[in-house]
């Protein structure tokens, strides 16, 4: 399994981004202080670190210093957005740099993109009795392929990869459709309910009021 620490301060960005990824399926820990992430690379492997640079004990620059040696992938989250700052930590060698407030959704297709950059990223994910090959672009529900239009994976993905979260209508047709969202939800609906109907997720793929549809998966 994939595993991800995350340094921030914040104790509620932690407990987001751990409920978030770990619903992705992927392995986290969580730290708020910078000695305590040194002391915890020092004794444990991790495929990805999420890094603030804002910290107490040592700054994300400074573990950064601590962290290039060991060439684990980083992505900077933080609310200094200049681009000076931004400049210096890419420069400092961090994967990618992503400013708070995030949307949840951006923060797991940034972590999927920087694992698959180092060959980290997890090919086969099974859901119930649906398997989904991520490079292949293959599905099976049961044993038996099930065949999918572009934009119906391109859901299936986001919908897997962020399990028990609900996504914003307008999030899953701007990432999947490649444009704007102008509130006309058809289009997207239907493609849902085709998804439900191939996959048998009826009772799994439910629509959430106001804000879109959530994939929920046992625990």
């Amino acid at each position: 399994m994939i595993r991800i620490l995350i340094v921030d301060d914040e104790k509620a960005i932690c407990d987001l981004i751990d409920l978030n990824l770990s619903s992705s399926g992927y392995q986290c820990t969580t730290v708020q202080d910078g000695l305590e992430a040194i002391a915890l690379l020092e004794k444990e492997s991790f495929d990805l670190v999420l890094l603030d640079i804002m910290l107490p004990g040592a700054d994300g620059y400074d573990i950064m210093d601590y962290i290039r040696p060991l060439r684990i992938p980083v992505i900077f989250i933080t609310a200094k957005h200049e681009v000076k700052d931004r400049v210096k930590g890419l420069k400092l060698g961090a994967d990618d740099y992503l400013v708070k407030p995030f949307d949840v959704v951006e923060l797991v297709a940034r972590v999927e993109a920087v694992l698959r950059r180092y060959h980290k990223s997890e090919r086969i994910i099974t859901v119930g009795d649906v398997v989904v090959d991520m490079e292949a672009r293959q599905v099976t529900r049961a044993g038996r392929p099930v065949i999918l239009t572009n934009k119906e994976f391109g859901l299936l993905v986001l919908f897997i990869t962020n399990k028990n979260v609900a996504l914003f209508r307008e999030s899953l047709y701007e990432k999947v459709w490649e444009e704007d969202y102008f509130g006309d939800s058809r289009t997207l609906d239907l493609h849902v309910q085709r998804l439900r109907r191939k996959l048998g997720w009826e009772q799994n793929l439910v629509a959430v009021y106001k804000i879109g549809y959530r994939l929920e998966v046992p625990q």
